[in-house]
């Protein structure tokens, strides 16, 4: 039981690290929690501080998601490694480390997906980007790729129950933190990309 304590507990304090927040104040002296939309997620970063911290941060957000989704087999816990990796997402969103303000769980959540299964982290990949070059919007390409990537859990991995519970989980965190967004959307005043 204990080892099964430290597994969650380590998934979510490595969910908790704020990329963001350290690449900003580290390299630029710039909390993106001040700048841009406040949120300490990759989008900010790449809005607040460009595109290579943006990219730095996005790697950092997603290798958080896969570490943690490792971490049982590392440990020998006996617990699903998609649980852990749940616990990085709420430790993204909720961080410990940054006043339990934090982004959205987008890269983190595809993290966690890549450390289970590395096919389908290739297919939302592929599916956000598409969602992207057509619509411009980041977040709404974020919610697109979460759909996806749950309908392809019920195409080629309805057995693996596990797994669509944790990515209809995820989805769900991605859509409750992308309120405002939608909001935006629909109303016409979400911010578009630029470079693509």
């Amino acid at each position: 039981m204990l080892i099964i304590i430290l597994s969650l507990l380590l998934a979510y304090l490595i969910g908790s690290i704020p990329s963001g927040l350290i690449i900003g104040k580290t390299f630029y002296k710039v909390d993106i929690r001040e700048h841009g939309s406040k949120n300490l997620g990759a989008t900010n970063a790449f809005r607040t501080l460009g595109i290579k911290p943006g990219i730095a941060v996005t790697l950092m957000d997603i290798l958080k998601g896969t570490a943690a989704t490792l971490i049982p087999g590392l440990l020998g816990a006996d617990i699903h490694p998609l649980l852990a990796g749940v616990l990085a997402a709420i430790g993204h969103m909720f961080p410990i480390f940054a006043s339990f303000k934090g982004g959205k769980a987008v890269a983190t959540s595809a993290g966690v997906v890549l450390g289970y299964e590395p096919f389908l982290f290739l297919f939302l990949i592929v599916v956000f980007f598409i969602a992207l070059y057509i619509s411009k919007y980041v977040s709404l390409s974020s919610m697109i790729a979460a759909v996806a990537s749950l309908t392809y859990c019920f195409i080629f991995h309805l057995d693996d129950w596990p797994l669509i519970v944790v990515i209809a989980v995820l989805t769900i965190f991605i859509f409750y933190r992308h309120r405002a967004n939608i909001k935006r959307i629909m109303n016409k005043t979400e911010p578009k990309i630029k470079w693509l």
